[in-house]
Protein backbone atom coordinates (compact mmCIF):
# COMPACT_ATOMS: atom_id res chain seq x y z
CA UNK A 1 0.00 0.00 0.00
CA UNK A 2 1.57 3.23 -1.19
CA UNK A 3 0.22 6.75 -0.50
CA UNK A 4 -0.54 9.14 -3.32
CA UNK A 5 2.21 11.63 -4.11
CA UNK A 6 2.52 14.52 -1.67
CA UNK A 7 4.80 17.41 -0.74
CA UNK A 8 6.42 17.40 2.71
CA UNK A 9 6.88 20.77 4.44
CA UNK A 10 8.61 20.87 7.86
CA UNK A 11 7.83 23.82 10.14
CA UNK A 12 9.27 24.92 13.46
CA UNK A 13 6.59 27.22 14.92
CA UNK A 14 2.82 27.10 15.39
CA UNK A 15 2.45 30.25 13.28
CA UNK A 16 4.34 28.67 10.39
CA UNK A 17 2.08 25.63 10.62
CA UNK A 18 -1.10 27.70 10.69
CA UNK A 19 0.08 29.92 7.84
CA UNK A 20 0.91 26.87 5.73
CA UNK A 21 -2.53 25.35 6.41
CA UNK A 22 -4.14 28.64 5.44
CA UNK A 23 -2.07 28.85 2.25
CA UNK A 24 -2.60 25.30 0.99
CA UNK A 25 -6.17 24.96 2.22
CA UNK A 26 -8.06 21.69 2.02
CA UNK A 27 -5.20 20.01 0.16
CA UNK A 28 -3.04 20.09 3.31
CA UNK A 29 -2.86 18.11 6.53
CA UNK A 30 -0.73 18.35 9.67
CA UNK A 31 1.69 15.51 10.32
CA UNK A 32 2.68 14.78 13.92
CA UNK A 33 3.39 11.17 14.90
CA UNK A 34 1.63 9.95 11.77
CA UNK A 35 -0.05 6.91 13.32
CA UNK A 36 -3.56 8.15 12.50
CA UNK A 37 -2.95 9.84 9.14
CA UNK A 38 -0.38 7.62 7.42
CA UNK A 39 -2.47 4.40 7.52
CA UNK A 40 -5.35 6.30 5.88
CA UNK A 41 -2.99 7.63 3.23
CA UNK A 42 -1.70 4.14 2.48
CA UNK A 43 -5.27 2.99 1.93
CA UNK A 44 -5.94 6.09 -0.21
CA UNK A 45 -8.74 7.07 2.20
CA UNK A 46 -6.87 10.34 2.67
CA UNK A 47 -4.92 11.95 -0.18
CA UNK A 48 -3.51 15.29 1.01
CA UNK A 49 -1.27 16.98 -1.54
CA UNK A 50 0.76 18.68 1.23
CA UNK A 51 1.87 17.34 4.61
CA UNK A 52 2.91 20.04 7.06
CA UNK A 53 5.27 18.38 9.52
CA UNK A 54 4.97 19.86 13.03
CA UNK A 55 7.20 17.33 14.80
CA UNK A 56 9.94 19.95 15.21
CA UNK A 57 7.80 22.36 17.25
CA UNK A 58 9.39 21.55 20.60
CA UNK A 59 7.14 23.73 22.75
CA UNK A 60 4.17 21.49 21.88
CA UNK A 61 5.63 18.71 24.01
CA UNK A 62 5.43 18.11 27.73
CA UNK A 63 3.12 17.92 30.74
CA UNK A 64 2.90 20.51 33.48
CA UNK A 65 0.68 21.59 36.40
CA UNK A 66 -1.16 24.89 36.35
CA UNK A 67 -3.46 25.74 39.26
CA UNK A 68 -6.18 23.09 39.19
CA UNK A 69 -5.40 21.42 35.86
CA UNK A 70 -2.77 19.70 33.79
CA UNK A 71 -1.50 21.24 30.56
CA UNK A 72 -0.51 18.58 28.01
CA UNK A 73 1.26 19.61 24.82
CA UNK A 74 -0.33 18.25 21.66
CA UNK A 75 2.90 16.51 20.57
CA UNK A 76 3.24 14.60 23.84
CA UNK A 77 3.36 10.90 23.03
CA UNK A 78 1.08 8.19 24.35
CA UNK A 79 4.07 6.60 26.06
CA UNK A 80 4.92 9.84 27.87
CA UNK A 81 1.31 10.20 29.02
CA UNK A 82 1.11 6.56 30.14
CA UNK A 83 4.25 6.93 32.28
CA UNK A 84 3.84 10.50 33.53
CA UNK A 85 3.76 10.80 37.35
CA UNK A 86 1.61 13.93 36.97
CA UNK A 87 -0.97 12.18 34.79
CA UNK A 88 -1.06 9.17 37.12
CA UNK A 89 -1.53 11.45 40.12
CA UNK A 90 -4.05 13.96 38.78
CA UNK A 91 -5.73 12.25 35.79
CA UNK A 92 -5.29 8.49 36.18
CA UNK A 93 -8.01 7.61 33.67
CA UNK A 94 -5.92 9.28 30.94
CA UNK A 95 -2.86 7.22 31.84
CA UNK A 96 -4.97 4.05 31.78
CA UNK A 97 -6.38 4.87 28.35
CA UNK A 98 -2.95 5.75 26.92
CA UNK A 99 -1.62 2.38 28.05
CA UNK A 100 -4.18 0.64 25.80
CA UNK A 101 -3.37 2.55 22.61
CA UNK A 102 -1.97 0.22 19.95
CA UNK A 103 1.39 -1.40 20.63
CA UNK A 104 4.64 0.00 22.12
CA UNK A 105 5.79 1.30 18.74
CA UNK A 106 2.56 3.24 18.25
CA UNK A 107 2.67 4.61 21.79
CA UNK A 108 6.28 5.69 21.31
CA UNK A 109 5.53 7.73 18.17
CA UNK A 110 1.82 8.56 18.29
CA UNK A 111 0.76 11.84 19.89
CA UNK A 112 -2.25 12.82 21.97
CA UNK A 113 -2.97 15.77 19.68
CA UNK A 114 -2.89 13.66 16.54
CA UNK A 115 -5.17 11.09 18.14
CA UNK A 116 -7.93 13.50 19.17
CA UNK A 117 -7.65 15.73 16.08
CA UNK A 118 -8.23 12.64 13.93
CA UNK A 119 -11.78 12.55 15.29
CA UNK A 120 -12.21 8.78 15.54
CA UNK A 121 -15.06 7.77 17.85
CA UNK A 122 -13.09 4.69 18.94
CA UNK A 123 -10.02 6.65 20.05
CA UNK A 124 -9.04 5.63 23.58
CA UNK A 125 -7.77 9.06 24.54
CA UNK A 126 -10.72 10.93 23.02
CA UNK A 127 -13.19 8.90 25.07
CA UNK A 128 -11.17 9.23 28.29
CA UNK A 129 -10.58 12.97 27.78
CA UNK A 130 -14.30 13.53 27.25
CA UNK A 131 -15.02 11.74 30.53
CA UNK A 132 -12.35 13.83 32.27
CA UNK A 133 -13.96 17.13 31.12
CA UNK A 134 -10.87 18.06 29.13
CA UNK A 135 -10.69 21.06 26.84
CA UNK A 136 -8.68 21.63 23.69
CA UNK A 137 -6.69 24.74 22.78
CA UNK A 138 -6.47 25.64 19.09
CA UNK A 139 -4.34 28.37 17.53
CA UNK A 140 -5.15 29.85 14.14
CA UNK A 141 -5.00 33.10 12.16
CA UNK A 142 -7.76 34.58 14.33
CA UNK A 143 -6.01 33.82 17.60
CA UNK A 144 -6.33 31.22 20.35
CA UNK A 145 -9.56 29.55 21.41
CA UNK A 146 -10.44 26.85 23.91
CA UNK A 147 -12.99 24.18 23.00
CA UNK A 148 -14.67 21.95 25.55
CA UNK A 149 -14.82 18.22 24.86
CA UNK A 150 -18.60 18.32 24.49
CA UNK A 151 -18.21 20.74 21.55
CA UNK A 152 -15.00 19.35 20.05
CA UNK A 153 -16.21 16.15 18.40
CA UNK A 154 -18.68 16.95 15.61
CA UNK A 155 -19.00 13.88 13.38
CA UNK A 156 -17.22 11.07 11.57
CA UNK A 157 -13.53 12.09 11.49
CA UNK A 158 -14.69 15.67 12.06
CA UNK A 159 -13.82 18.02 14.92
CA UNK A 160 -14.34 21.69 15.72
CA UNK A 161 -10.83 22.51 14.47
CA UNK A 162 -10.82 24.82 11.47
CA UNK A 163 -8.73 23.98 8.42
CA UNK A 164 -6.01 26.43 9.51
CA UNK A 165 -6.13 25.62 13.24
CA UNK A 166 -3.28 23.92 15.08
CA UNK A 167 -4.20 21.96 18.20
CA UNK A 168 -1.55 23.09 20.68
CA UNK A 169 -2.61 22.01 24.18
CA UNK A 170 -5.05 19.85 26.06
CA UNK A 171 -6.24 20.97 29.50
CA UNK A 172 -7.29 18.28 31.97
CA UNK A 173 -8.89 19.25 35.31
CA UNK A 174 -7.37 17.63 38.38
CA UNK A 175 -9.22 14.51 39.49
CA UNK A 176 -6.78 12.77 41.85
CA UNK A 177 -9.42 11.13 44.04
CA UNK A 178 -12.19 10.61 41.50
CA UNK A 179 -14.01 7.37 40.93
CA UNK A 180 -12.97 6.27 37.47
CA UNK A 181 -12.75 3.32 35.11
CA UNK A 182 -11.66 2.79 31.52
CA UNK A 183 -12.95 -0.35 29.82
CA UNK A 184 -12.09 -1.44 26.28
CA UNK A 185 -13.26 -4.48 24.32
CA UNK A 186 -11.18 -5.56 21.33
CA UNK A 187 -10.88 -8.62 19.09
CA UNK A 188 -7.09 -8.45 19.38
CA UNK A 189 -5.20 -6.67 22.13
CA UNK A 190 -3.74 -3.97 19.84
CA UNK A 191 -6.93 -3.17 17.94
CA UNK A 192 -9.17 -0.14 18.02
CA UNK A 193 -12.04 -0.60 20.42
CA UNK A 194 -15.15 -2.50 19.36
CA UNK A 195 -16.72 -0.62 22.27
CA UNK A 196 -15.11 1.38 25.05
CA UNK A 197 -16.44 2.99 28.21
CA UNK A 198 -14.94 5.76 30.33
CA UNK A 199 -16.42 6.58 33.73
CA UNK A 200 -15.19 9.57 35.69
CA UNK A 201 -17.25 10.83 38.62
CA UNK A 202 -20.75 11.28 37.15
CA UNK A 203 -19.63 11.11 33.50
CA UNK A 204 -20.22 7.95 31.45
CA UNK A 205 -18.79 8.18 27.93
CA UNK A 206 -19.04 5.54 25.19
CA UNK A 207 -16.57 4.97 22.37
CA UNK A 208 -17.40 3.37 18.99
CA UNK A 209 -21.15 3.66 19.61
CA UNK A 210 -21.71 6.39 17.02
CA UNK A 211 -19.82 8.85 14.86
CA UNK A 212 -18.37 10.59 17.93
CA UNK A 213 -17.72 9.65 21.55
CA UNK A 214 -21.16 9.70 23.15
CA UNK A 215 -22.46 10.45 26.61
CA UNK A 216 -24.57 7.63 28.07
CA UNK A 217 -27.03 10.27 29.19
CA UNK A 218 -29.84 7.94 30.26
CA UNK A 219 -27.46 5.92 32.42
CA UNK A 220 -26.12 9.11 34.01
CA UNK A 221 -29.66 10.30 34.71
CA UNK A 222 -30.60 6.94 36.21
CA UNK A 223 -27.63 7.04 38.60
CA UNK A 224 -28.50 10.61 39.60
CA UNK A 225 -32.08 9.50 40.32
CA UNK A 226 -30.93 6.73 42.65
CA UNK A 227 -31.03 3.71 40.33
CA UNK A 228 -28.63 0.89 41.05
CA UNK A 229 -25.77 0.16 38.65
CA UNK A 230 -27.52 -2.70 36.86
CA UNK A 231 -30.63 -0.61 36.23
CA UNK A 232 -28.52 2.31 34.99
CA UNK A 233 -26.44 0.10 32.70
CA UNK A 234 -29.57 -1.14 30.95
CA UNK A 235 -30.00 2.37 29.50
CA UNK A 236 -26.42 2.59 28.19
CA UNK A 237 -27.25 2.14 24.51
CA UNK A 238 -30.11 4.64 24.40
CA UNK A 239 -29.40 7.47 22.00
CA UNK A 240 -26.49 5.64 20.35
CA UNK A 241 -26.07 4.64 16.69
CA UNK A 242 -23.43 1.88 16.50
CA UNK A 243 -22.42 0.50 13.13
CA UNK A 244 -22.19 -3.10 11.98
CA UNK A 245 -18.89 -4.27 10.52
CA UNK A 246 -16.66 -7.33 10.30
CA UNK A 247 -15.82 -7.13 14.00
CA UNK A 248 -19.28 -6.76 15.49
CA UNK A 249 -22.91 -6.11 14.64
CA UNK A 250 -24.73 -3.05 15.91
CA UNK A 251 -26.82 -5.25 18.21
CA UNK A 252 -23.71 -6.84 19.69
CA UNK A 253 -22.22 -3.42 20.32
CA UNK A 254 -25.40 -2.38 22.11
CA UNK A 255 -25.16 -5.47 24.32
CA UNK A 256 -21.46 -4.80 24.99
CA UNK A 257 -22.19 -1.21 25.99
CA UNK A 258 -24.59 -2.35 28.71
CA UNK A 259 -22.23 -5.01 30.05
CA UNK A 260 -19.21 -2.71 29.99
CA UNK A 261 -20.99 0.23 31.60
CA UNK A 262 -22.00 -2.04 34.47
CA UNK A 263 -18.41 -3.29 34.85
CA UNK A 264 -17.05 0.26 34.68
CA UNK A 265 -19.48 1.57 37.29
CA UNK A 266 -18.56 -1.26 39.63
CA UNK A 267 -14.84 -0.69 39.14
CA UNK A 268 -15.17 3.07 39.65
CA UNK A 269 -17.12 2.49 42.86
CA UNK A 270 -14.47 0.07 44.06
CA UNK A 271 -11.84 2.82 43.80
CA UNK A 272 -13.73 5.06 46.23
Amino acid sequence: MIPAQFTHIPVTTVKEASDALNHYGDDSKLLAGGHSLIPLMKLRLATPAVLIDIARISNLRGIREEKDKLIVGALTTHEQIENSPLIKKYAPIIAAAAKLVGDPQVRHRGTIGGSVAHGDAASDLSVALFAANASFVATGPNGVRTIGAVDFFLGFWTTALNQDDVLTEIHIPFAPTSNWSYQKFTIRSQDWAVVSVAVSESNIILGAMGEIPLRAAKSEEAIASGADFEQAANFADEGTSPSSDLRASADYRRHLAKVMVLDALKEAKHRS
